[in-house]
């Protein structure tokens, strides 16, 4: 990454955190429209504000896309570093600030994901008794428009590993789910039972099945993810989910051996409004701790397909 002229190199350099904020803020929403109402800024300052930081840094950041604004690949290398210099200012604040934090924090997570959260949540409860802790449950486009509108003040969301947004937490496979023993997958139409109409993974498994050609039907579809588990434990459906999410009474399908299309990665993602409140960055610094060493190495029962 060419960033300080070789004439410079030796100078002390201090780089503007409200340049670099503005920066991320611009980058997971890929629009400088979008970032300028999350940071209560003009479009005008906000573009003014990237042209500063690419001239400091002598490189171009972004490329211009028919719809949207991508990283360059020096932008894409920068934004790993900017996360942790911004995640860093945040946590000596945090540290430094007089008194215990207090206060409400409203929380966003997929209903497939309230299970993995729960050891981060217990640990923030722990340490911040004076925060009162809001969940709200919904489907990861949901949960997205919710970040940008400040409808929640952190969140998970689930994004395909390919388009991923925010800081990302894991990456997960998603997979084929079936009943132990079960045997609805051979079935045409095949049965599926699905969370949620908005649920992030439903165009992507339609749209492998339509590609393959595999004839479909929904059976059942509820936002309650035991409801949803239930119907597959009966043999009635299969689902998909992200392999850690798995139960352990059920079984994943192998796909080229069950005559099912194979699915794409899906990532785990930590969003937070480009300025985000002590308490929310504290609770990040949670889901960090557990969520990313918890979970990833969780392999579920492979069905024998005979």
């Amino acid at each position: 990454m060419r960033c300080i002229s070789r004439h410079n190199a030796s100078m002390t350099r201090n780089l503007d955190l409200d340049l670099i904020r503005t920066f991320v803020a611009v980058a997971d929403s890929g629009s400088m429209t979008v970032a300028a109402n999350l940071l209560h800024m003009t479009q005008g300052a906000v573009s003014q504000q990237v042209r500063r930081l690419e001239d400091m840094l002598d490189c171009l950041l972004f490329v211009r896309k028919t719809r949207r604004l991508e990283l360059s690949r020096q932008g894409e290398t920068f934004l790993v570093k900017a996360r942790q210099l911004l995640r860093l200012n945040d946590e000596i604040w945090a540290d430094m600030a007089d008194g215990p934090l207090s206060g409400s924090l409203r929380v966003g997570v997929p209903y497939d994901l309230v299970g993995p959260l729960a050891p981060a949540m217990k640990a923030f409860a722990e340490a911040h008794p004076r925060v009162d802790i809001t969940l709200v449950c919904c489907a990861s486009p949901d949960l997205h428009e919710a970040v940008d509108s400040g409808r929640v003040d952190v969140s998970l969301i689930q994004y395909v590993a390919s388009e991923a947004r925010g800081e990302v937490i894991r990456v997960e496979p998603l997979v084929w789910v079936s009943g132990r023993g079960s045997e609805a997958w051979r079935k045409r139409p095949l049965p599926l039972s699905m969370v949620d109409e908005r649920c992030v993974f439903r165009p992507v498994v339609l749209g492998a099945l339509a590609e393959q050609g595999v004839a479909w039907r929904t059976v059942f579809e509820s936002g309650n993810i035991e409801a949803t588990a239930s119907m597959v434990r009966a043999g009635v459906a299969i689902t998909t989910w992200l392999a850690s999410t798995v139960p352990d009474d059920l079984e994943t399908l192998a796909p080229q051996a069950a005559g099912l299309p194979a699915l794409p990665p899906f990532a785990i993602c930590l969003r937070l409004p480009a300025v985000a409140q002590p308490a929310a960055q504290a609770f990040a610094h949670h889901v960090r701790e557990t969520m990313s060493r918890e979970g990833a190495a969780a392999r579920p029962r492979l069905a024998r397909i005979a």
